[in-house]
């Protein structure tokens, strides 16, 4: 496999960071009330995951050591502070739902741990398709858990009604309970079925395959 996709591959299904890892669990609970908010800030993440492993490995042989984790913080700061500007101009009703989350993207331990554990140990071109995997990768979570509440919490999918006129929508689902309900239940199903997680052994045994969660001593990141 090319080792690019092979990135895109790992952040979208092996090293998935919601589903496999358990990493931005804070943005994915409160902002997944619909699918439409998932895409959103699954999007506007991925961009400022892409540009900030591709600066913070362009400019890794610059920044002295001991200030790494400030300089990773300005960049991603000033990418954030893009995204939140462009976002409010030409998206403001998607700007207004997502509310604080954008600015807090900032923080968000996807994006540092990647231009920590990746970006700075890699040339730009493969960082970015690393940041491109990682990013759909919590896009696909955020939609795929924004979805199931909203279709269960308000029988619509991207605002369309897709249930019978006789259905009664479970408002809890989208309440903040719904985000753990729905959460604990994917993750539920994935430790039922073994599938690679932070949650169950079977990360550790498929190191070839999955991710045990460790991503600072995880050998693929200095692949």
């Amino acid at each position: 496999m090319n080792k690019y996709v092979e990135r895109i591959y790992n952040g979208v299904w092996k090293e998935n960071p919601s589903f496999v890892q358990m990493l931005g669990l804070c943005p994915t609970l409160a902002v997944t009330t619909s699918a439409t908010n998932g895409v959103g800030m699954g999007l506007s993440t991925t961009a400022v995951l892409v540009a900030a492993n591709f600066l913070v490995s362009a400019l890794r042989n610059v920044i002295p050591e001991k200030l790494r984790l400030p300089g990773e913080i300005v960049v991603v700061a000033s990418l954030v502070t893009i995204v939140d500007m462009l976002m409010e101009g030409f998206t403001p009703d998607l700007y207004s739902a997502l509310g604080i989350y954008i600015p807090l993207i900032v923080v968000n331990c996807i994006i540092l741990g990647r231009a920590e554990a990746y970006a700075m140990k890699n040339p730009p071109l493969i960082s970015a398709f690393d940041g491109i995997g990682m990013g759909l990768g919590f896009t696909v979570a955020l939609i795929f858990i924004g979805g199931i509440r909203e279709l269960l919490g308000a029988g619509t999918i991207f605002g369309i009604t897709v249930t019978p006129a006789s259905y009664t929508p479970i408002s809890i689902f989208i309440l903040a309970p719904g985000a753990f309900f729905v959460l604990s239940i994917l993750t539920a199903l994935q430790n039922k079925l073994k599938a690679p997680s932070a949650t169950n052994g079977s990360a550790k045994r498929k190191k070839k395959s999955g991710c045990s969660g460790d991503c600072m001593s995880c050998p693929s990141h200095n692949a």
